[in-house]
């Protein structure tokens, strides 16, 4: 009976783990077809893409089969989520949270203009600064004005100006005359000097840019040029000649769906431009609702004075097709980044970089775990005297290793501590920006958070350096606060402000204006340097930083080195692995910022700070450690330099760049490019510095508490 009950009792639990069998069975199979099938159904995909580019389609126009290709090539683009890759759209990648705009018919749709910029020369200017109509005077609806941030500002978006060109929902417009200007003398000389230089016009309708694509051709670029200059042998004459584009054909796509939406919404913005010699001697026969001008050689309009030396006229025109089409909102701006790269050489990049960290991990977890292991077990088992006199390697300079450096101490403390300011405000912006509190893609908003957060972290720069200044044994507290908040801030200042000059005399759109540098003075004043000397403040009350051993009353002969462990050498081995690991995302960085390419994969870029950080903390204890091996206790200049010389890489890779990849013209643009690379190379200096310092710090710390010194 009782084994009856047994039975009894059991049965329930085996038909649970039955039931539980099965159902893991079922879902491991299913899973498996699941996985089966997405094989199978890429395969075909693939398969068809492959068809239809060996048919000539291509991936630029707004047809159906173009819009499908596009979406095929960027599917890899418009996923979110790190470990669940979830599918989405790239305007959701792009803008989050951002919702379409609606527009009744004939409603009057706002077009802006954007800066008149080159990728040759990287001085933009205002687009009414040129010879062109007059600016409209009219009030921007509220529901499109755009606040502009201080980043904007600095970079020269300060405000939003609206085209002489005219649009109305859903409604064409033929050949329009717009108005004459006369260009004469330097004024005409500018222009064809900008012409020269590919500077393109670039406009925004519904947050769009303006694109000139070609389906013949299978590209698509944003913005349109002002000109184009031919040959003289082309034209047959003895100097080449300069033409300019007078009459801009737009096309709006847009999307209709009642079922979905009321009104229509804009999905593409399309400029032709066309040079064209106007005839208003015989009422405007080239432009009228009857006559759409054309690109033809013997009607183009060069840019030269008139035969008897009077100012050329201008007459500019311009027409509108709207052209309904079935692709959605959403996919709207899967033509911007046609050619882009692909995260997968993003994935390369930070793998690189990892192969780099592990190497240096291995190197690290060997000094750390076999060789400091059997040192310190040889160093605690020193018993006799004889023994204790026969000691070499790294114990021998523990009364001196933590001496402070006899030579600048202030600057160290100050370098360090605006590091570590500078640090942390790049590594806030970029969770800031994973999280989706700021989008990367709208002008200046990066920027503006980098400037904001750094004069909040004011107090971090003060705490660092004034705890580093108090272990050095130093005093003067006031000063070493006010050199933390006004070095950095002021070399880059002086140098901004030196360049503001010659920008401001060549007129350029970037010059930055009075009211936007009396708001940086007063964040640095009134902010960062308060916020400098609360930290300060805190750092100086703050108990002295302990070491576990003594400092001797006499500093110790450093003994000869090898070569490789004094600078500049030293600097030159070290600093070559942190510009290594970060190198290929570098390229895309710099051609973001320089070639006007879409930079968006902040998550990318936070994965190579960290690994930067590792990468310099690690190479600095290894150099560290060797150095106290030699009997060289003076590590606390060389732990700061070896890794700030990644800055140095960082420049001379800029100037690689410079030939190779921008090909400016002209004087003032190279010192555009270079005094902006300079700044931006020293703060990755100081950041890379300050990482190495600390990391040395700690791990000198480790090292001699863990033996025993008499």
């Amino acid at each position: 009976m009782e084994h009856q009950h047994r039975h009894q009792r059991a049965a329930p639990h085996l038909l649970v783990l039955v039931f539980i069998f099965v159902l893991t069975s079922s879902i491991a199979t299913n899973a498996h077809s699941t996985r089966k099938e997405n094989a199978i159904k890429a395969r075909e995909q693939a398969q068809k893409f492959a068809n239809m580019r060996a048919a000539g389609q291509d991936q630029v126009s707004m047809t159906k089969e173009a819009a499908e290709l596009r979406s095929y090539e960027l599917r890899k683009k418009k996923h979110k989520g790190l470990f669940k890759r979830k599918e989405v759209s790239l305007v959701q990648v792009l803008f989050p949270g951002a919702s379409p705009e609606e527009y009744s018919e004939n409603e009057p749709v706002p077009a802006f203009v954007e800066l008149v910029s080159s990728k040759r020369t990287q001085v933009p200017f205002e687009y009414y600064d040129l010879p062109t109509c007059d600016e409209p005077n009219e009030t921007i609806q509220k529901r499109f004005r755009q606040r502009k941030n201080l980043g904007s500002r600095l970079i020269g978006h300060s405000k939003m100006k609206l085209t002489p060109y005219k649009f109305v929902a859903k409604g064409d417009m033929p050949c329009t005359p717009l108005c004459v200007v006369e260009v004469g003398g330097r004024n005409l000389k500018w222009l064809r000097k900008l012409v020269d230089q590919q500077y393109r016009v670039h406009l925004t309708l519904d947050q769009l840019p303006v694109l000139m694509r070609s389906k013949e051709l299978n590209y698509a670029v944003r913005g349109y040029p002002l000109g184009f200059k031919a040959s003289a042998a082309s034209t047959g004459l003895r100097e080449d000649e300069y033409f300019f584009y007078n009459h801009l054909k737009f096309t709006v796509t847009y999307r209709e769906d009642p079922e979905e939406f009321e009104g229509v919404r804009v999905t593409g913005f399309d400029v032709h431009p066309v040079s064209i010699t106007h005839r208003p001697e015989d009422g405007m026969s080239t432009c009228n609702k009857d006559f759409s001008p054309v690109n033809d050689p013997s009607s183009y309009l060069d840019l030269r004075t008139g035969p008897t030396g009077e100012d050329m006229k201008i007459y500019y025109s311009y027409e509108v097709i709207w052209q309904q089409s079935d692709i959605p909102w959403a996919d709207r701006w899967d033509v911007y980044l046609v050619g882009s790269p692909d995260d997968e050489i993003h994935y390369f990049a930070i793998v690189n970089s990892l192969m780099i960290v592990v190497f240096l991990t291995g190197a690290v977890a060997t000094i750390l775990i076999r060789t400091l292991k059997r040192d310190i077990a040889g160093y605690n088992a020193v018993q006799t005297l004889e023994e204790a006199q026969d000691e070499t390697g790294w114990k021998l300079v523990h009364g001196d290793v933590f001496r402070p450096p006899q030579n600048g101490q202030l600057l160290l403390c100050v370098l360090v501590g605006t590091g570590a300011q500078l640090g942390s405000a790049f590594f806030i912006t970029l969770l800031a920006s994973m999280l989706r509190m700021l989008n990367p893609i709208k002008k200046g908003q990066a920027l503006t958070a980098v400037v904001v957060l750094y004069v909040l972290c004011g107090g971090i720069g003060g705490y660092v350096s004034a705890r580093l200044y108090k272990f050095c044994g130093a005093s003067s507290w006031k000063r070493a606060t006010l050199a933390t908040a006004i070095a950095f801030p002021s070399v880059i200042v002086g140098m901004f402000m030196v360049l503001n000059f010659f920008l401001s005399v060549a007129g350029a759109a970037t010059a930055a204006s009075f009211f936007t540098i009396v708001s940086v003075f007063l964040l640095w004043g009134c902010v960062a340097t308060p916020l400098v000397f609360v930290g300060s403040y805190f750092g100086f009350r703050a108990e002295k930083i302990e070491v576990p051993t003594k400092t001797n009353q006499i500093a110790r002969i450093v003994p000869d080195v090898p070569f490789y462990s004094k600078p500049p050498m030293s600097m030159f081995l070290a600093g070559l692995l942190p510009f290594g690991a970060v190198s290929i995302e570098l390229f895309f960085i710099m051609s973001a910022l320089w070639l006007h390419q879409l930079y968006y994969i902040m998550g990318f870029l936070t994965a190579v700070l960290l690994i930067l950080v590792t990468t310099c903390s690690e190479v600095a204890i290894v150099m560290c450690y060797l150095q106290l091996c030699l009997e060289d206790h003076r590590w606390w200049w060389k732990s700061f330099l070896n890794c700030a010389s990644a800055g140095v890489y960082l420049f001379l890779y800029s100037l690689w760049f410079l030939p190779f990849k921008l090909h400016l013209v002209g004087m003032l643009p190279v010192v555009v490019y270079l005094t902006y690379m300079s700044m931006i190379s020293l703060a990755f200096g100081l950041v890379t510095g300050t990482a190495g310092y600390l990391s040395c710090f700690w791990f000198t710390k480790k090292i001699y508490g863990a033996v025993k010194v008499d």
